[in-house]
C-alpha cells in the first residue's frame, strides 16, 4: 500500500491510496471461505461449494467491502499519523467519484480523497482590546418580583367559606347533563373533581362561580370552560380520546374551597429558602435577592460577552476557510440541505467555523485542561440551580454529588459540560487578556441588547 500526500494550496490537499494484490487478496479469501462454510445452496451439501461457484457469486461484493474497509482504516490512521487537523472529513475526489474500476480483473487501484485543513495563524490579545461586559442591575420591580415568586413557591391552601376572586381551586362532584339539564343517565360522574378557576378559559362562566359557597351548584359548559382536551381528561378521569367527545353542560357542587395565600416575609420563609438562621432579617433577605438576580443573570451576561467576542476576534483574525469544500461536505453529509440552502446559511456556518477554530486554538496553545472534579462541580452548580427553581437553595452537598454522578453518568450531558467547561475557560483566557469594561444596564436594556 502506499498513501501519499498533495498539497494544492495552504487550504486544500489531495490523499492518494494505491492498494495492490498483496493489500486485499489475503482478507477476501478468508471471506469466501467463511462464506463457502455457511453458505446454503441447492445441489450441494453444505460446506462444499466448490471455491470457484462461491467467488462467481460473492467474489465482487467482498471485495469491495474489503476495499472499502482498507481506504477507511488507512485514512483515519493516516491522519493520526501524520497529524493532520482536517475540517471535516475526506471526501472522493471527483477523479475518483468518476473512475470506471473492473472489478472482474483489476488488481491493482488507486483511490483519492481531497481533504481540507486551516491555515496557521496565532490568537495574540492585548489590554488595548476592549469589550463590554453588561450585568443586569436589579431594579425595584425585579426584585419584588423574585420576592413574589418566593411567597408564592412557599404559599399553601387555606379552606374558605366563599368564592371571593379567582384564584381558588375547588373540589367538588362533577355530573354531566342532558338536554333539560337534568342528569344524563350514564353519563360522567366524578366525585371529588379537583377544578381550578384560574385554568378556567371562559370569563363569563368564571363568573358564575363568584359568591358562591360550599354545597352550591353551578350548571356549565365544560367544554367553553377547559377546551382543551388534555385538561378535560385530567379533570374527568377518563382518555384524551374519550374527552374529545365531551359536549354540553355539567353541574358542578362545590364540596371544598380552598384558596391560595402566599407566605408571608418571615424568618420561617428565609428559613425554608437559606437554611436555619443564614438570613435573619428583611434587609439581609433583599440584599440576597439583588445577589441572586445578579448571578442568575451572569450566563446570559457571559453569553452576551462570547457574542461580542466571537464577532471581535473574528473580524480581527480574517481566518480563510476552504470554502467549495466545505459546501461540498456539507451537502455530502445532510440528505435534507440543498446547494441553495448551503449557500443560504454559509455565512453563518463559517461563523461557527471560525470561532470554532479561534477557541481550539486558545484552548490547545494554553494547554488548559478539564480535570474530573470540575465536572463533577459543574454538575453540582446546575443541580443546585434546578432546586432553586423551586425555591430551595440550602441542599445537603451529599444530595447534591448524587445527583451531579447521575447527570455526568450519561454520555450526551458529559460531553455537553466538557464543552461548556471548556467555553468558560476560553472566555475566562479572552477576559484577563483584554479590557472587560463593565457596564451596569436595566433589565429591559439587557433584553434589547439581544435584539
Amino acid at each position: 500500500m502506499d498513501i501519499t500526500l498533495n498539497k494544492i494550496d495552504e487550504l486544500n490537499a489531495t490523499i492518494s491510496i494505491k492498494l495492490e494484490n498483496e493489500d486485499y487478496q489475503e482478507q477476501v479469501d478468508k471471506v469466501l471461505a467463511d462464506y463457502r462454510k455457511k453458505a446454503t445452496i441447492p445441489g450441494f451439501r453444505p460446506g462444499k461449494v466448490p471455491m470457484g461457484h462461491i467467488k462467481r457469486l460473492y467474489g465482487k461484493a467482498a471485495l469491495v467491502d474489503e476495499i472499502n474497509k482498507i481506504l477507511s482504516e488507512s485514512l483515519v490512521n493516516y491522519l493520526k499519523k501524520e497529524e493532520l487537523n482536517i475540517l471535516g472529513e475526506p471526501l472522493p475526489s471527483k477523479e475518483s467519484e468518476n473512475q470506471e474500476i473492473d472489478w472482474n480483473n483489476q488488481k491493482s487501484f488507486e483511490f483519492k480523497f481531497d481533504i481540507a485543513q486551516a491555515a496557521e495563524f496565532e490568537v495574540k490579545l492585548t489590554k488595548r482590546e476592549k469589550l463590554p461586559y453588561y450585568e443586569v442591575k436589579p431594579d425595584e420591580k425585579l426584585i419584588e418580583e423574585t420576592i413574589k415568586n418566593y411567597t408564592y413557591r412557599s404559599g399553601k391552601n387555606e379552606p374558605a367559606e366563599t368564592i371571593a376572586d379567582k384564584d381558588e381551586t375547588l373540589r367538588g362532584e362533577l355530573i354531566q347533563l342532558d338536554d333539560e339539564n337534568n342528569p344524563l343517565e350514564g353519563g360522567i360522574a366524578k366525585e371529588e373533581a379537583l377544578m381550578s378557576l384560574q385554568v378556567m378559559k371562559d370569563d363569563e362562566i368564571k363568573a358564575k362561580f363568584e359568591g358562591k359557597i360550599l354545597n352550591d351548584a353551578i350548571d356549565f359548559d365544560l367544554r367553553k370552560a377547559y377546551p382543551n382536551d388534555t385538561e378535560l381528561a385530567s379533570l374527568l378521569d377518563i382518555s384524551k380520546e374519550d374527552a374529545a367527545n365531551i359536549n354540553g353542560n355539567f353541574r358542578f357542587t362545590i364540596q371544598e374551597i380552598n384558596k391560595f395565600v402566599p407566605a408571608e416575609i418571615n424568618q420561617e420563609l428565609f428559613d425554608s429558602i437559606y437554611g436555619e438562621g443564614e438570613v435573619t432579617s428583611e434587609e439581609e433577605f433583599r440584599s440576597k435577592v439583588v445577589e441572586e438576580i445578579k448571578e442568575n443573570f451572569k450566563p446570559q451576561s457571559d453569553y452576551k460577552f462570547l457574542l461580542d467576542a466571537k464577532d471581535k476576534l473574528i473580524d480581527k483574525l480574517k481566518l480563510d476557510l476552504p470554502d467549495e469544500f466545505l459546501k461540498r461536505w456539507l451537502e455530502a453529509t445532510n440528505e435534507d440541505l440543498t446547494a441553495e440552502k448551503i449557500d443560504e446559511e454559509y455565512d453563518n456556518f463559517s461563523q461557527d467555523m471560525q470561532w470554532q477554530l479561534i477557541t481550539n486554538k486558545i484552548f490547545g496553545d494554553n494547554e488548559f485542561k478539564i480535570e474530573e472534579q470540575e465536572i463533577i462541580d459543574f454538575a453540582k452548580k446546575m443541580t443546585l440551580q434546578q432546586f432553586m427553581q423551586y425555591g430551595l437553595s440550602h441542599v445537603p452537598d451529599e444530595q447534591l454529588e448524587n445527583y451531579a454522578k447521575e447527570i455526568i453518568a450519561k454520555d450526551e450531558e458529559r460531553r455537553k459540560i466538557i464543552d461548556k467547561l471548556a467555553e468558560n475557560k476560553v472566555l475566562d483566557f479572552i477576559k484577563d487578556s483584554i479590557k472587560v469594561e463593565g457596564k451596569e444596564v436595566s433589565f429591559d436594556e439587557f433584553k434589547n441588547l439581544f435584539n
